[in-house]
């Protein structure tokens, strides 16, 4: 028995104010080998991916700053940045308010 052993947490850095923080405490946004660009909450989907805080704030410097266009290597249609502005809000309502 390995007593003591504690498992690796990952840790990613979000693409707009850079703090580091661990995986599952981010928002994943994913350019998938197809070219589709998709809101990957449980951080599973293959493909290119950019980490965000769950923070309005974060969301407003990426999109102000083409800070996700840079990353996914992809630009962003206003299709695309309506349902991430749409999926953002609903996820921050889910959110308990201190994760706010």
């Amino acid at each position: 028995m390995m007593a003591g052993k504690t498992k690796k947490i990952p840790i990613r850095r979000c693409i707009a104010c850079g703090a580091q923080k661990p995986k599952k405490e981010l928002v994943r946004i994913v350019r998938t080998p197809e070219g589709a660009l998709l809101v990957d909450r449980k951080g599973k989907v293959s493909g290119r991916g950019a980490y965000l805080c769950p923070s309005e704030a974060c969301l407003k410097l990426a999109l102000k700053k083409k800070l996700i266009e840079r990353a996914l290597e992809v630009p962003l249609t206003p299709e695309f940045v309506e349902v991430l502005e749409t999926q953002w809000a609903d996820m921050l309502e889910e959110a308990p308010s201190d994760a706010r």
